[in-house]
């Protein structure tokens, strides 16, 4: 949950309401946290991200929260579940996007000769850390990190992979749709998008904001975004065991049947 575009103020979020369908009545019993699972507002680090985040302009508070080191969500290591779908090799080859990369681990884990990766962050103060202490890496040239919006950037190409995590419950709620219009736009026709899904409740302010497996489904189906994995992540980290959901979509290209 580490960036953020455009001058919307984070207000108080409500949870969606449910579609009446099967299928995303399914994605609302996946969607609810497992009882027991670690109040984010129980940190003291997320009340003041909180605080410099509703203070005025979102990108501002994102930055003020890098340059004061208040950052709860960095791991300071690639998420675990990214380190086993690299070796599994079952991931796209090709250019690889991460927005919200902060201190871009999860960039380095992805890159390889076969798969250039790009990390973005609405923070220069984040965008300038990751540069620091990964620039003498080995795979160096098989990644690049930028300082932009989400909303606004315009990459050359397309990408085959985007990897999006805590960034999706970051934005305020009414940036979601324009969040899975700004995915479609960056992905190749049969790219592959991976949402690591939060699964939050019971929030009355964020960041985090509340999050169900409901909310990317109903923005991501309707631009044709077929899911293809929906499972718990089983390599969660410790204090979100039970609270995330790995899924893996697809946006399949038309074919015509002439």
């Amino acid at each position: 949950m580490h960036a953020l575009s455009r001058r919307v103020r984070f207000g108080f979020a409500s949870r969606a309401p449910m579609s009446s369908s099967s299928s995303s009545s399914s994605a609302a019993a996946a969607g609810r946290v497992a009882a027991g699972g670690r109040d984010p507002s129980e940190n003291p680090a997320v009340g003041r991200l909180r605080e410099l985040v509703q203070r005025g302009d979102a990108a501002d508070g994102w930055e003020k929260s890098w340059e004061a080191g208040v950052t709860p969500w960095d791991l300071g290591k690639p998420t675990p579940i990214i380190e086993h779908l690299v070796k599994s090799g079952t991931l796209p080859k090709g250019r690889a996007f991460v927005p919200g990369c902060g201190m871009g681990y999860d960039v380095v884990a992805l890159a390889s000769p076969e798969r250039f990766v790009v990390g973005l962050d609405i923070s220069s103060t984040a965008v300038e850390k990751a540069k620091q202490w990964s620039s003498s890496l080995p795979n160096a040239d098989c990644f690049t990190f930028l300082a932009d919006d989400f909303f606004k950037w315009k990459p050359s190409e397309q990408f085959d992979l985007i990897f999006d995590y805590t960034f999706f419950c970051a934005l305020d709620p009414r940036l979601r749709l324009a969040w899975a219009e700004t995915v479609s736009g960056l992905l190749k026709p049969d790219g592959e998008l991976i949402t690591l899904i939060y699964l939050i409740s019971d929030q009355e302010v964020g960041p985090p904001f509340n999050n169900t497996v409901t909310d990317y489904w109903k923005v991501l189906e309707p631009l044709g975004f077929k899911v293809v994995v929906m499972e718990d992540n089983e390599l969660a980290i410790k204090p979100r065991k039970g609270q995330e959901k790995l899924g893996r979509w697809k946006r399949f290209a038309h074919r015509s049947s002439l």
